[in-house]
């Protein structure tokens, strides 16, 4: 680890020169995750493209696995990208990543889907899904790296806050290009070619970022240290295979980036997947309400990365997980009164129940959506579950049929797997709403914002969207005190991305499965909440503070 020394008197500002350093780095990352949100947000479209030789459930399953595979790869993408930063320099390794993700993403837009090529679609898709992750696990650590070392002794916090904006500003960029082509094309010609070209317009924000960063000079820290022969020769053996910084990375991870990920997925991720699939909110009100949230909160990253410097990052990264750890029960128990009144009500006086032999009944946990449920038992629990249904499980007489209760009326059951409308009638009749009930939140355009039901939820998102910032600003520079240089860009990037990758990458699948097991809607959030106390005591016992540490120290 770095040497601790006594930070240097605080700058009055900005250079020229740093100034463009943040801007190039900053602005190429946010494209770059612009890309990657790309595909998750047109999942569903993309499945219909480019698996349409399965049923609708199974194009689902297969477009939301393709999308994992590209969080799952990112820690073999920090990996690779990593070693060849500490080797070769930290400006030529993020122009390649740049490059490999925006060309992957350009030519997404232009793959024929399966009716012209067949199996050569997805295969090809899933290759290039593959590809965007291995090269999002190289840029961040790159990005965050070179903008620290270029930042004075005193505003490392801030100066890599701008770089902690990128996501969010990735997100926000492709919610908007993607409603603006829905509204200029209309839903079905978005659905059959419009999809594409959100896609194809990331070939002009590549060509801005590749010629923005040809400008750069390489990190001085790095140049210094390469100059004098002091670059590492095996970083992978030098960060993994030596023991007190092999330590360092087990700690970052369960200490700070693990605790910070599902904080920050929850925020951002969970909170537009619970608004869209299980309080029935249509997508484009969703989504502008996350839209709204994300634009009011994003300033606050500079913000906590600012006060990180004078206060610690430790202090503000753990905060942000012990609040969110003990608020997001009420938080998202008031988004439902909110968003679905009707759906709330119906939870507490609904009262629904699954009869069956145990003998029947397996698990539901299903996180990466490959299992396919045959007894009726499970196949009426997932049903309900995917309906929004609150229920209990009753044990049943040994060999006996399955059967659903409502309010103490039995309901028949078909066994099956898609829809039951007899099951669907009887719990509508008793309370639950269906999607595009009067009482949902709705919004008509863009700034609807001022209805007292929209302003509320918006309210809430962005609370969840300030503990987002409290984690996440101060991490960049944190985990790039944590290590020295001749192998920090390996070293930070491995535990941020299996952090941020399969902790928070993970988190709404797996949220989701723990809801369909268990009937009630709100379980799922026991994932952030455990996670994030872990990285609380962790953090506390074993993390250092590291704000004022000399990182020119080799």
């Amino acid at each position: 680890m770095s040497t601790m020394t006594a930070t240097s008197a605080r700058p009055a500002g900005m250079t020229k020169d740093e100034r463009f350093v943040i801007l190039a780095s900053s602005l190429g990352t946010v494209f770059e995750w612009y890309d990657f949100y790309l595909y998750g947000s047109l999942a569903g479209i993309i499945g219909a493209q480019f698996f349409s030789d399965y049923p609708p459930a199974t194009r689902d399953i297969f477009a939301l696995l393709a999308f994992a595979a590209g969080f799952l790869v990112r820690p073999f993408g920090a990996i690779v990208f990593g070693r060849v930063g500490d080797i070769v320099g930290r400006k030529y390794t993020f122009l390649v990543t740049i490059l490999i993700m925006g060309l992957s993403t350009f030519i997404v837009g232009l793959l024929p889907n399966a009716k012209t090529i067949g199996i050569a679609a997805p295969i090809i898709l899933i290759s290039l899904r593959l590809l965007q992750g291995l090269a999002l696990g190289g840029e961040y650590g790159g990005a965050a790296t070179y903008v620290a070392e270029h930042a004075p002794p005193g505003r490392r916090g801030y100066y890599t806050s701008f770089i902690q904006t990128t996501a969010t500003l990735g997100l926000f960029l492709s919610l908007l290009v993607i409603l603006f082509t829905r509204t200029f094309t209309g839903e079905k010609d978005f659905a059959e070619w419009g999809w594409r070209i959100p896609f194809l317009v990331s070939v002009l924000l590549l060509g801005i970022s590749v010629w923005i960063r040809m400008r750069l000079n390489e990190s001085p820290v790095f140049q210094r240290m390469k100059e004098e022969g002091k670059t590492s020769k095996a970083p992978l053996t030098e960060a993994f295979g030596n023991w007190a910084n092999a330590k360092i990375v087990i700690l970052a991870l369960l200490g700070l980036t693990m605790g910070q990920a599902v904080i920050w997925y929850t925020g951002q991720f969970y909170a537009l997947f619970f608004l869209q699939a299980i309080l029935k909110v249509d997508g484009y009100t969703a989504n502008l309400l996350i839209a709204w949230a994300l634009l009011l909160g994003t300033g606050f990253f500079l913000v906590f990365g600012a006060l990180s410097d004078r206060i610690g990052r430790k202090p503000i990264i753990l905060a942000g997980c012990l609040i969110g750890a003990l608020t997001l029960f009420p938080i998202f128990k008031m988004i439902t009164t909110n968003a679905n009144p009707a759906l709330e009500k119906a939870y507490e006086t609904v009262k629904v129940q699954v009869v069956a032999d145990p003998a029947g009944c397996g698990d539901l946990f299903n996180p990466v959506g490959t299992r396919v449920f045959t007894a009726p038992c499970d196949t009426a629990r997932a049903f309900l579950a995917q309906s929004s249904v609150k229920y209990s499980t009753v044990p049943g007489p040994a060999g006996s049929p399955v059967k659903i209760v409502v309010n103490d009326k039995e309901v028949p059951y078909t066994d099956a797997k898609t829809s039951n409308p007899a099951i669907t009638a009887a719990v509508q009749a008793a309370g639950y709403p269906k999607a595009g009930d009067a009482g949902i939140v709705k919004m008509s355009h863009p700034f609807d914002i001022f209805r007292p039901q929209v302003a509320s939820i918006i309210g809430l998102l962005f609370i969840l969207v300030l503990y987002v910032t409290m984690v996440y600003g101060p991490i960049a520079a944190m985990l790039v005190e944590l290590f020295p240089t001749r192998i920090r860009y390996t070293s930070m990037s491995l535990p941020y991305h299996i952090g941020n990758g399969w902790f928070g990458g993970l988190l709404p699948a797996t949220a989701f499965a723990i809801t369909a097991s268990t009937g009630d809607i709100y379980s799922g959030l026991w994932y952030p909440i455990i996670f994030a106390a872990i990285t609380v005591v962790v953090g506390a016992l074993f993390i250092p503070e590291t704000k004022d540490v000399d990182i020119t120290k080799t």
